[in-house]
């Protein structure tokens, strides 16, 4: 059975995540695995030593009360982490799914997607977590990471979930997001949503031709498909046709030929990731 793979932190954008996750399990007819990871490093305020000039006896004191302070912070973080779990467990069997998996593992999130991402089909992950600035419009550090090493396609969830009734494939030609179309013509994910797909930028014959090769081949298999090519900043561009043509999904690749291949460094893809309202699948 096809898996998804949920991340979640129990922040303001964790019922999106799970809203989407359950989306995709009905699509795909999948199972929901969720991940809770606890980790340390960013929990833990840098160590500092609290001893100064007090005597050896106090010292061994205060260490030992640290230690179980320590410890007690790690038990309210287990608490917590069970508490997210169950929270997703019953939020996404209210969504209508069957199959759920909880998981909780101490470390840190990419390492641990590495290990789990080949029994999955897609991740899915919010666009900030916790510990991101939502004043500043920041993407989550862990989404960066995450979308820079992911080898399944990641599903980035938008602060609300809405139905995804029409989906753009922003087109450069490279390699990645030849992958995104790949993934459209054989997954049930997408089918029966209206296919936009755009090549924004600099457009000549040749891209053109391109374009309308990727558009036969997704008319082909069944989606209701119109291309569009525009010449211009591919940002602009892109946010203006996702508004213009009331599309609630973007499909992009991570990499490729145009700047979309900088990837979180700046550029395209870090500006659509981080102002886009709606979700963005990704692919590497």
């Amino acid at each position: 059975m096809p898996t998804i793979l949920a991340c979640t932190d129990g922040s303001t954008y964790a019922p999106s995540v799970y809203q989407h996750a359950a989306w995709a399990a009905a699509r795909i007819s999948g199972s929901v695995e969720v991940l809770h990871v606890l980790d340390h490093h960013r929990e833990r305020a840098p160590g500092v030593d609290l001893s100064g000039s007090i005597g050896p006896d106090a010292t061994a004191h205060l260490t030992e009360e640290l230690t179980k302070l320590e410890e007690a912070q790690g038990r309210v973080q287990l608490l917590r982490g069970k508490a997210i779990l169950d929270d997703a467990r019953q939020q996404l069997a209210a969504a209508g799914v069957a199959d759920i998996n909880t998981t909780q593992r101490h470390g840190a999130l990419v390492e641990t997607l590495e290990e789990l991402e080949p029994r999955c089909d897609l991740v899915v992950i919010g666009k900030r977590g916790e510990h991101a600035d939502f004043a500043t419009g920041h993407l989550g550090g862990n989404l960066q990471r995450v979308i820079r090493t992911a080898v399944r396609p990641v599903l980035v969830a938008a602060r609300a979930f809405a139905p995804i009734e029409r989906f753009l494939i922003a087109y450069d030609g490279g390699p990645s997001v030849l992958k995104a179309i790949e993934f459209a013509l054989i997954s049930p994910l997408l089918r029966g949503a209206e296919c936009h797909i755009l090549r924004a930028g600099r457009v000549d014959d040749k891209a053109k031709w391109y374009l309308e090769e990727a558009a036969t081949k997704l008319r082909a298999a069944g989606y209701e498909t119109t291309a569009h090519a525009v010449a211009g900043e591919p940002e602009t561009v892109i946010a203006d046709t996702i508004k213009r043509e009331g599309i609630r999904l973007l499909v992009m690749g991570a990499y490729g030929h145009s700047p979309i291949r900088h990837l979180i460094l700046g550029s395209t893809t870090t500006t659509m990731v981080r102002t886009c309202l709606v979700p963005v699948l990704m692919f590497r």
